[in-house]
């Protein structure tokens, strides 16, 4: 899918012409759960036999894998449940990218838990500047990576100046929530991620450049994870290209049948331009963690009345004390566990809903944070345009041309039976390179 884009006028949905980098190829990406052999069932009567035990199973599926993902010739490969454990696996992933001009990089999951992340970068279209792994250090073990690489070819920022186009991709594979207690740690691993992200890009002075993040997301466009990303300026490739930006869409497209049964779209290529406006990110925490919250109070068939009476305890008082607030989120299986809410976690939580701060929560501060407003698509400030005008720099971004997910049966929300390759679709989306005219941030 790494296809030519030459020169065709864009049109924004707000009608303001956009026009794309000219004589510069599209860069493709493919986020893909391989579903690692330690984990695939053989035989749902019986769990405790798994591919891991039959190598012509696993290695003729692997293959299988390796000759899909090599026919499409990404630009950029993100794997999820590579199985890093077992040498041959992995020298034939590196042997057969390697041989194809892609440059690899494997992380394995904390606590040897025998699978991670491959990423691989084709060298026909990027040079990589820096490699960095994160570690969550939670009770999934998960892990991401993070990529900051540079266009082979340059790119016309405007009439006069090519610049050699920098991007940052970031692949991960959040925890599974098998209680909805866990969503907790699924917000956290995302915090991490774009704290990890905001940090690196001051750190380097690399702020005006795209961001793509990669992986299995393992929550669906109704969750907590799906609207904190939002909030930060993230758009899902696969729904801009099909156009499901209403949530009245969430389930027309799944790409993932858990171990469950059940069918569900947790696979994401999310991209943010240095052009989308945000909020700060501990704001946008703090309303995800707050949601959160409000799902667990509303779980245990809580109204607002009845939620502000529960923070309240027995206190014959009219707010709510921070005591109060810490032993409630502790019932409701938010704290007190290794995987829950921090101490400090807590506390900056209680900061941002102590408005006046009283140190006490009225009964009109606690309808603020219970009727919280997700801001999940901001305004942009600036427009996709070629001029440079006022006090705005331009840069150069990326636009999303196509999505695609195979096998193209789960587009519709349907399951093929006789899919074998993995419990995952695998998700393809096609950027194209585009000239961004952005305000001009303090150093």
């Amino acid at each position: 899918m790494s296809v030519s884009y030459r020169g065709t006028i864009m049109r924004t949905k707000s009608g303001k012409i956009s026009s794309p980098v000219e004589q510069e190829p599209c860069v493709s990406c493919t986020t893909f759960n391989i579903l690692a052999p330690i984990y695939k069932r053989l035989d749902q009567q019986n769990p405790n036999i798994r591919e891991s035990d039959f190598r012509a199973f696993w290695l003729a599926r692997n293959e299988r894998i390796l000759d899909w993902l090599l026919y499409e010739c990404s630009s950029i490969i993100c794997l999820q449940e590579f199985w890093v454990g077992n040498e041959e696996l992995v020298h034939m992933f590196e042997d057969r990218l390697a041989a194809a001009d892609y440059q690899t990089f494997k992380l394995a999951r904390t606590n040897n838990r025998g699978d991670g992340l491959l990423t691989a970068i084709h060298k026909d279209y990027f040079r990589v500047l820096n490699y960095r792994e994160l570690l969550f250090n939670d009770c999934g073990d998960r892990v991401a990576q993070l990529l900051h690489v540079q266009s082979v070819f340059p790119s016309s920022i405007n009439k006069n100046t090519r610049v050699q186009q920098e991007t940052i991709i970031v692949n991960t594979h959040l925890l599974f929530p098998h209680d909805s207690s866990l969503s907790v740690v699924r917000l956290h691993q995302v915090y991490q991620i774009l704290l990890y992200l905001e940090t690196y890009q001051k750190e380097n002075k690399v702020t005006h450049m795209p961001v793509i993040l990669c992986g299995d997301w393992n929550g669906s466009k109704r969750g907590h994870v799906y609207k904190f990303l939002r909030s930060q300026g993230f758009v899902s490739s696969y729904d801009i290209a099909h156009e499901y930006t209403n949530s009245v869409y969430a389930d027309k497209w799944v790409s993932h049948r858990n171990h469950r049964g059940n069918i569900c779209s947790v696979d994401f290529i999310w991209l943010r331009n240095p052009n989308k406006p945000r909020k700060p990110l501990k704001i946008s925490w703090a309303e995800a963690a707050f949601g959160i919250i409000k799902f667990q109070l509303q779980k245990a068939s809580l109204a607002e009345r009845d939620a502000f009476a529960f923070l309240r305890a027995d206190n014959n008082v009219d707010y709510i004390t921070y005591s109060a607030f810490c032993e409630a989120l502790r019932q409701v299986n938010l704290t007190g566990l290794s995987y829950g809410l921090s101490f400090q976690d807590t506390k900056d939580l209680w900061v941002q809903a102590d408005f006046d701060g009283n140190g006490v929560l009225d009964y009109e501060e606690f309808k603020r944070i219970w009727n919280y407003t997700w801001s999940e698509d901001p305004d942009d400030d600036c427009s996709l345009d070629d001029s440079n005008e006022g006090n705005e720099e331009e840069a150069i971004g990326f636009a999303v041309k196509n999505a695609a997910l195979f096998p193209r049966e789960v587009e519709k929300g349907i399951w093929p039976e006789n899919y074998s390759l993995s419990d995952h679709a695998r998700l393809t989306a096609v950027f194209s390179p585009v000239r961004l005219r952005c305000p001009q941030r303090s150093p």
